[in-house]
């Protein structure tokens, strides 16, 4: 059993849960370890907003106690990290933005969560201005970076929560998912990313994100671990580290490469294109029946954009001084504001979109998609963009994943491989309601012959 500090900082959550509970490594060593690193790396990375310095380090002196004592849950003295859109008592919650946020007094329920299976919770990373673009850069904390290369972004919104985990300062973070939030910047930094069925895990204190279209998922590097983090998050004990654990059934498994219709111009880009393709070339290998599919995406995207921009501009009356926010996310204010006599009829259409992309899964059980369209852009190039520049932007990388969202149905990021500059791609396993369990054992069979989690920047 590994039991040198290189070893419990690259054990990954159920490595570090394990070494703990078998007395190798204490809680108040592997929490001293992640400080250190996230001290480390803020200059360069910059995967924090706030790091809860003296707080996680008494809650791992508490965890080493309670493990003395022989007690057992399934993170106790583990820890991990928190997007900034997530309430953490003691804490203001920005999601981005620039001004002075009240603390808040309580936690969400996903931290009341966190705490019962015993993690330490170290801190909350960075996110751009209310979540609405797939880098993470502002004027309130500056650029977070993609461990892989410096020069380049970890995807968004979650990229402060994928930057952590792919650079080992945590074993997995929690980020959310509205539009590919989580998804994209696991592709981009190679980790599992879980976008969960709507409803899975809670929300609260809001009874919905988004009007819909958010849920919170973790980040890993390994599936199991990322299973992990979604039992403790959904409250569903050991279901989703079984399904990890075992083999799927033969599986017919649908290609489909179509790009979802978009205002602006999209092209796959070749080297996404090949890596996707030798993922399906890999999961025939395994004995899956690989065919090629068009899913009918249609007009989903007059569904999403209502209920985006609209809880864009929800969010933002909660901004202490919105004149301190960019004027992107003034215009989207705007958008969403004109656009909320909408949000009924968006509502109301979900079951129509539900059973025209949803036949798909009459020919077939699972999607394999590419979760963006191209490798990661370089970072600190958005800054300064117009409103309708930076939607090209978005558009052209990320094309991929939101309508998942409109559906509230799962989807798995897996990792997909590296460009011939090292810098990470990823795919999406996708599936129809409540099929996380199918998703994830997939995803663990293509770990064992892939081994993405062997390679770390």
């Amino acid at each position: 059993m590994p039991d040198t500090e290189h070893d419990s900082a690259t054990a990954g959550l159920v490595g570090q849960a394990r070494l703990l509970a078998d007395g190798h490594v204490s809680a108040r060593a592997l929490t001293a370890a992640a400080l250190e690193r996230i001290a480390e790396t803020q200059p360069t990375i910059n995967a924090f907003r706030h790091v809860r310095d003296s707080e996680a380090r008494h809650e791992a002196e508490a965890a080493d106690r309670r493990l003395a004592a022989g007690e057992r849950a399934p993170l106790l003295g583990v820890p991990v990290a928190i997007k900034d859109d997530t309430d953490i008592a003691g804490l203001p919650t920005s999601f981005g933005c620039r001004g002075e946020f009240p603390v808040r007094d309580t936690d969400a329920e996903l931290v009341t969560r966190l705490r019962g299976a015993g993690a330490v919770v170290i801190g909350k990373t960075n996110t751009p201005e209310v979540g609405q673009w797939p880098f993470t850069e502002g004027s309130a904390f500056g650029v977070t970076r993609n461990p892989w290369n410096l020069e380049h972004t970890p995807g968004g919104s979650s990229g402060g929560s994928a930057a952590a985990v792919a650079a080992g300062l945590v074993a997995a973070a929690v980020g959310s998912d509205g539009a590919g939030s989580v998804r994209i910047p696991a592709a981009w930094t190679n980790l599992v990313g879980v976008k969960a069925s709507r409803g899975l895990v809670p929300t609260a204190p809001e009874p919905e994100l988004f009007h819909g279209l958010t849920g919170h998922g973790p980040l890993a590097r390994t599936v199991g671990d990322a299973a992990l983090l979604l039992d403790v998050l959904a409250g569903t004990g050991s279901r989703f580290q079984a399904a990890a654990a075992r083999e799927p059934r033969r599986l017919r498994i649908g290609l489909a490469l179509n790009t979802p219709f978009t205002a602006f111009h999209t092209r796959l880009d070749d080297r996404v294109r090949a890596a996707v393709v030798r993922l399906s070339a890999a999961l025939a290998d395994l004995g899956h029946e690989v065919v090629t599919v068009t899913p009918r995406y249609g007009l989903v995207g007059l569904d999403f954009l209502p209920r985006s921009l609209g809880g864009v501009a929800d969010w933002i009356e909660r901004v202490p001084d919105p004149a301190l926010l960019d004027p992107r996310t003034l215009a989207n204010r705007r958008t969403g504001s004109r656009l909320r006599p909408l949000l009924g009829l968006s509502r109301r259409l979900e079951p129509v979109w539900r059973r025209r992309i949803g036949r798909v899964f009459g020919d077939v059980d699972v999607l394999l998609a590419p979760t963006t369209a191209t490798p990661p852009p370089r970072a600190d190039v958005f800054a300064g963009l117009p409103n309708w520049r930076t939607d090209r932007a978005i558009v052209a990388a990320c094309p991929f994943a939101w309508p998942w969202n409109v559906l509230g149905w799962p989807s798995v990021n897996v990792p997909a491989g590296f460009t011939d500059a090292g810098l990470p791609m990823g795919a999406q396993l996708a599936g129809p309601a409540h099929s996380e369990e199918l998703l994830l054992s997939l995803a663990a069979q293509l770990q064992h012959v892939r081994r993405w989690h062997d390679r770390t920047p």
